[in-house]
């Protein structure tokens, strides 16, 4: 059996590395962690700073029930059958007498299961009437799937967040229903201006002072013409 040379002693190192003392890596976490706390921070400190949006973000979706004339386009249109609607009609009477009745339709329920919604927009693309919108509001969390079928009191909540459009460039053409709108204005305005002016340049029709000489009456005999004396 061969025997270990005198001048072999055992190593102070391990795989080469150098011996760790006790406590050592506890001590190199926590001076990670003090780097950590003294530089500035990058992660979004949600939910006590609220994040910067995007324009066109798309949350949830709001409901301008008086546009709303339950056509069903939205709910017919939607991919994944997340809309509820129902309605029933009333008779309206006539507007005029001797006209006819006619009946319309009114809203009883709006709702949207948000659980299978996948934000594609087609059902506000699809309304003719703009009474869907997109809401910037995205904070609509559940503990149960159940509660995101929202109601539409909750829809029309979320309607009043709903931001402004975006200004049109300058150079952008004017929507076609705006400038029939402007030139309808401008024409009936017009027309009244041209009234007035007729009207004010008409002649007044003469008073009854100024119809002629009146009627003195019926001459007595023996009277003479200017009156008894």
């Amino acid at each position: 059996m061969p025997t270990a040379s005198p001048d072999h002693r055992p190593s102070s190192t391990t795989s080469g590395r150098p011996r760790s003392f006790p406590g050592s890596g506890l001590a190199k976490g926590l001076a990670v962690t003090l780097r950590t706390m003294t530089k500035k921070t990058v992660t979004a400190q949600y939910p006590d700073k609220q994040p910067e949006l995007p324009p066109r973000t798309r949350g949830v979706i709001g409901l301008f029930e008086e546009n709303c004339t339950v056509c069903m386009l939205c709910a017919r249109e939607c991919p994944d059958w997340c809309i509820y609607i129902d309605s029933h009609k009333e008779t309206m009477p006539a507007a005029t007498p001797g006209g006819r009745e006619r009946s319309r339709n009114v809203l009883d329920r709006f709702a949207i299961d948000f659980a299978l919604c996948m934000y594609c927009g087609i059902c506000i693309e699809v309304c003719p009437f703009d009474a869907l919108f997109w809401s910037p509001e995205f904070e609509y969390a559940e503990t149960d799937i159940h509660e995101l079928t929202h109601e539409r009191d909750k829809l029309r909540e979320w309607m009043w967040t709903v931001p402004e459009p975006p200004a049109l460039d300058p150079g952008a053409e004017e929507p076609k229903e705006i400038a029939a709108a402007r030139k309808a204005m401008e024409k009936q305005a017009a027309a009244q201006a041209a009234a007035e002016a007729a009207a004010a340049q008409a002649p007044q029709a003469p008073g009854p002072e100024n119809s002629g000489p009146q009627n003195p009456g019926p001459q007595v005999p023996g009277t003479p013409e200017g009156g008894p004396a």
